[in-house]
């Protein structure tokens, strides 16, 4: 039978303090460390290195990124990491143009606001001024002295017209169809309050009503590719499909009714 190694406890003991001394080693250099960590960040966050250095505003067209970065409270005194983006966000929505905004942090220290503007789909005449209409019924009260012609324009719209139900409309009515219009006049009558007479880019006239108007519009190009691009006239769209009478047949009518 082999004999078996006795090893004395005078042997063992030197390399139990020697693997006792690394852990304590080491448990003291993750402390050590710890505490420099902290230090550091106490440090970083104290100085100029933790401000915003950059704020970024992406997706506006019309809106000035200088004024959304003051609806913010935002500037570069702020710190990086101390910025509430919920609040920032209310902020920046608070803005009669502007229909979401996200607010996140890009590293190192930029602040980047994404906003959704509210949609322009008209402009509104009064008094020889011309004022945004947003696709929210609201119209800007910062007016242009001029139409730029990429919206239809609004004519004779006053404080009661249903300005809300038509913009809606406008908003839900493809680009590629509220392009073809030129000019949108207010006709109500004692019984219909939404009656509404379009001027048409192509020069055609259409008569139609503001409920069920991007419905009654998205007929509109498939109603013209029937007829004889030389004869312009009257295209009424309702309810019960599309009518086309000539201006010749609209003249001739105007004259009998006043022969009468």
């Amino acid at each position: 039978m082999a004999e078996k190694k006795v090893i004395s406890i005078e042997d063992r003991i030197p390399k139990l303090k020697e693997a006792r001394k690394k852990k304590t080693n080491r448990r003291l250099i993750f402390y050590l460390s710890l505490f420099f960590i902290l230090i550091s960040i106490v440090v970083y966050l104290q100085s100029p290195l933790s401000h915003i250095q950059a704020i970024k505003i992406e997706g506006n067209d019309y809106i000035n990124s200088d004024e959304l970065i003051a609806l913010s409270g935002l500037s570069k005194d702020n710190n990086f990491w101390g910025v509430s983006t919920g609040k920032i966000e209310d902020k920046i929505t608070e803005h009669q143009e502007i229909k979401n905004a996200t607010v996140s942090r890009k590293l190192p220290n930029t602040i980047v606001i994404a906003v959704e503007e509210l949609k322009k789909v008209a402009y509104l005449k009064r008094e020889g001024k011309y004022y945004p209409v947003l696709e929210n019924g609201n119209f800007l009260e910062t007016s242009t002295t001029a139409w730029r012609s990429d919206a239809p324009l609004l004519m004779d719209f006053t404080s009661d017209s249903p300005l809300e139900a038509l913009a809606s409309e406008l908003q839900a009515l493809p680009s590629s169809i509220s392009s073809l219009i030129s000019e949108i006049y207010w006709k109500p009558t004692d019984t219909n309050s939404y009656k509404v007479t379009i001027f048409m880019n192509d020069g055609y006239e259409v008569r139609s009503s503001i409920h069920n108007f991007s419905n009654y519009m998205k007929t509109y190009p498939s109603i013209v590719s029937q007829l004889d691009k030389k004869q312009l006239g009257i295209i009424t769209i309702g309810e019960g499909g599309a009518v086309f009478d000539p201006y010749e047949k609209e003249q001739k009518t105007k004259e009998e009714d006043h022969a009468s």
